[in-house]
């Protein structure tokens, strides 16, 4: 069974729509899939009722933006939680909110070497989807900048760019002890993505697993095959779920479906861990 628990429609930044991106899951070869876009559940129907159609499996997710007191960004996976929790969906609606902020000021920033306008970012935007840097660099492609996503965030996008602009984001604990409260299954998503900057040490982890944290994105490809050993000895000693996916997010990035996948007991746990139940 392939089992892919990390993917992206275009209501965050992915660039398929939901139903498309469970088409392609299934021409992939995928028996299950999760859509775990960023700070949205709005996707859930779409895509379901296109699994269903197609015959594979669907796990309702989503990634929640988080940030720890130093500044370091943190991304948890949530699955199967309630998608009407009020602490959850307040939390979520706070973090959207600061990210629309963040964006215009970081374009205002960008007007002053480039020739670009918040109405062009919107235009790269699908309707009630999480605005975020990945729109702000759908822009600049079309501006001609840059060629690809990749490159924005390289050169423009970063952290280390005069255009940065911080940004609220709940604390990773903080995020996994809402998702617990929520009935969901909160897992770290790509622990060691050293290339997207500056990743939590053992401390942080630890908050997390005190908070409830159930897992980590061990099999991703940004985490580099050594962190992945250390990875993989942590979950051993806190009796933590090891999961792998692919983070896709359509053309807006070049991982692959399936890339990496997550076994059938896993999700079987996953499932048996999570405390919601659908109404």
């Amino acid at each position: 069974m392939r089992i892919d628990l990390h993917t992206h429609s275009n209501v965050s930044d992915g660039t398929e729509d939901p139903e498309v991106l469970i088409g392609s899951a299934a021409a992939a070869g995928l028996d299950v899939v999760a859509l775990t876009d960023h700070d949205s559940t709005a996707g859930w129907d779409r895509a379901r009722t296109a699994a269903d159609r197609l015959g594979i499996g669907f796990v309702p997710g989503m990634e929640v933006s988080c940030r720890t007191d130093t500044g370091i960004s943190v991304h948890v996976l949530s699955y199967l939680h309630d998608p009407a929790h009020p602490g959850l969906v307040e939390e979520i609606a706070k973090s959207r909110s600061a990210r629309l902020t963040r964006a215009r000021r970081m374009v205002g920033l960008m007007a002053e070497d480039f020739p670009i306008t918040w109405d062009l970012v919107q235009q790269h935007v699908t309707e009630g989807a999480t605005v975020g840097r990945p729109h702000i660099a759908d822009a600049l492609i079309t501006l001609g900048v840059v060629g690809t996503r990749s490159e924005a965030f390289e050169r423009i996008l970063t952290a280390r760019s005069p255009y940065w602009v911080s940004h609220y984001a709940p604390h990773p604990a903080a995020a996994v002890a809402l998702i617990r409260d929520a009935g969901g299954v909160p897992v770290f998503a790509h622990p060691s993505a050293f290339n997207r900057g500056a990743v939590v040490g053992g401390d942080v982890i630890d908050e997390m697993i005190d908070a409830g944290l159930l897992g980590l994105e061990v099999e991703h490809r940004d985490n580099p095959e050594e962190a992945r050993v250390e990875l993989r000895r942590i979950a051993g000693d806190h009796g933590l779920l090891i999961t792998g996916s692919s983070d896709y997010h359509g053309a807006g990035k070049p991982n692959l479906l399936g890339e990496n996948v997550t076994a059938r007991e896993t999700l079987e746990a996953i499932t048996a861990l999570a405390t919601h139940t659908p109404g």
